[in-house]
Formats: structure tokens, sequence, C-alpha cells
């Protein structure tokens, strides 16, 4: 049995993650220091695969603590989540989000190099395409300047990466991810933000809920088809799946180079304004909504070819964006019913 460590493993995405490489047989060690998840989560991965993973609340910006943990315990591949992620945030802080995310991730390639792990997969973006020429975005179109520190923190993440893996001969995948939606279908795990929601949907399902009074849409003067921003929209389910298939690849050397890029989407782009229609339908609600200006660090649209990601990780998106917004309903739901 694998050992994996999955950095972040109590987030959103981290612990979705963290219960599909359970059900695929992989043992799994979790670092998480509680920044923007919850301890209950831990008891909740386990309540659904039936399988406590090993936890420990480790500062990544520790390198002691981190080096410790390494010391002892036998690792055979990293799946890197562990970053601050809010874009209009890192706007506003730009050096909390440079010192937390790259110190972070230098200390883990440290920490690989004295430990021998040879298997690496970054947590990155699609925000390291800054706004893209042209539609679909695939792992050829050339990188820009982010919009935000956030998206810059991805970018310089994989430079990082590179020229790590080029020195040590590590291998390492970094997964471009687009928005992840929706929950387990469980609902015991999914998307619970700190404070005012920055990603769309669990702003949406805040706002069914009665927590917020009205949905903020922000911008509708965009050149799209009704004004609001275009972004691809993918199921945090799937997106799972393409870790554990990441990691496989990895440990059975099926890597083509050292470094590889894959764009995770849904291969369709949906205005803000069509997502809160799929809601509503999909549930048989009504959400209040209001214009308010573009955010600062936000592009006018971005969604996926993930082509690549289908031919060689034999993966692609399987969940309708109507589940998506079925099981985030029904996440929400009870979440406000504890």
């Amino acid at each position: 049995m694998k050992n994996i460590l999955v950095t972040g493993g109590l987030g959103y995405i981290g612990s979705h993650t963290v219960v599909a490489l359970q059900n695929a047989g992989f043992n799994v060690y979790i670092i998480d220091d509680l920044s923007n998840s919850q301890l209950e989560v831990w008891e909740k991965i386990t309540g659904i695969t039936g399988v406590q993973p090993t936890y420990y609340n480790i500062d990544l910006k520790d390198f002691n603590a981190v080096s410790v943990f390494f010391q002892s315990h036998p690792i055979d591949g990293i799946i890197h989540f562990a970053a601050y992620k809010a874009v209009g945030e890192s706007v506003e802080k730009p050096l909390m989000y440079y010192r937390n995310n790259l110190m972070g991730l230098m200390n883990m390639l440290e920490a690989m190099e004295e430990n021998q792990v040879d298997n690496f997969i970054f947590s990155s973006s699609c925000t390291v395409y800054g706004q893209a020429d042209s539609m679909p975005i695939n792992e050829a179109t050339p990188l820009k300047r982010p919009e935000s520190p956030y998206g810059n923190t991805k970018k310089m993440g994989e430079e990082i990466i590179e020229d790590f893996v080029s020195a040590t001969d590590k291998k390492a995948i970094a997964l471009r991810y687009f928005n992840p939606v929706g929950a387990h279908d469980s609902a015991a795990i999914g998307e619970v933000p700190n404070g005012i929601p920055n990603n769309l949907i669990p702003y949406v399902t805040q706002t069914a809920m009665g927590i917020r009074e009205s949905l903020g849409v922000f911008g509708n003067d965009y050149e799209t088809r009704d004004g609001t921003a275009v972004r691809d929209y993918i199921d945090v389910n799937d997106l799972a799946d393409a870790h554990v298939k990441a990691i496989q690849r990895l440990l059975d050397s099926k890597n083509k180079s050292n470094l590889e890029f894959f764009n995770l989407g849904s291969g369709t782009g949906s205005t803000v304004l069509e997502i809160v229609d799929a809601f509503e339908k999909a549930n048989n609600l009504k959400i209040n909504y209001e214009i308010k200006p573009r955010r600062a660090g936000d592009i006018v649209q971005a969604y996926a070819d993930y082509s690549f990601a289908k031919s060689q990780l034999n993966w692609e998106p399987i969940t309708s964006l109507e589940t998506s917004m079925q099981t985030a309903w029904k996440f929400q739901q009870q979440l406000d019913n504890k």
C-alpha cells in the first residue's frame, strides 16, 4: 500500500481527494494547519470511507516541523494543495500570499529532496494563463502575467517546481484546474468558506439559505453572452479522481517528462447568470442577486480544453452541472441543519 501525503487535505478539494485516494487503496497522511478548514472534516472523511487518515496540524512555513514529519513517515508521493486561495484577498494582502504559498511549497520540495520522495502533484490553477487571447485554453496556450497575486503564486510555483525537478530528477505534475463546484454525494463534505464566500457557488447556496441577503454579481458589462464573466465549472469529485490518476501515473513511471501540465475543466464556459439559472432549475429555487462593480483581479472568460488529460491520464469529467448544483445545495442544507 503506497503512502500519499496530502497537504491541505481537510480543505475543499483536498478532502474529496483524500476520500478518492482511500477508496483507491492508498494510505493517506494529511497535513493541514486549519487556516481555511475545519477539524471535523477529518471525522467526515473517516465516516465516508470507513478509514481514518493520519492527520497532523503543521504550518508548512515551519521547515523544522515539516522535516520531523518526513523523518518519521515513509512517503511515496505528495499532493500539495495547501495554499491561500482567495483572488480578492490576494490583491489586498499580496505579501501574505507570496510568503505562505511559496514558502510552504519550497519547504515541501526541500523535504522531498532530503527524504528521497520522488513524486509530487501540484495544485495549480487556470489563473496562470491570465486573460488568454483565445478559447478554449489548452496546455500550449501562452502563459501571461496573472491578474492577481494568488494567480502569480501558482505561476511562480510552477516555475520553482520546474527548476527543482530539473536539478534533482524528481517527477512532478501540475494540475491546472478551473472552477471547482459541487460536494460529495453523501453531503458530509463540501466547500465551507471562512466569512463571506469568494467563490460563486457557496455565495449562491448561502443566499438560497438566507444567510446572505443577495448574491453579488461582479460586473455585467463584459463582452460575453449576458455581460457577466464566463468560467468553466468542474465538479470537485471529478477533480479528485484526476489527482488519483495523476499520482498513479507518477508511481507507475508513465510520465513523459519530469514536469507535466494538465488542464482540468468541463470544457464548457458558463456565465455567472447562467450558473444562477442552472442552480435555480436544479433545486427549484429563486436566488436574489444584484449587479456590482467588477472585482479587482477578475478576468473576462476562461474555459478549458481537457483533451490532453483525457489522452494521457484517461480522465474526463463525468458529473453534470445539474448534479453539481444539487450536491452543493444538499451540502449547504446539511450545514444549516446541524
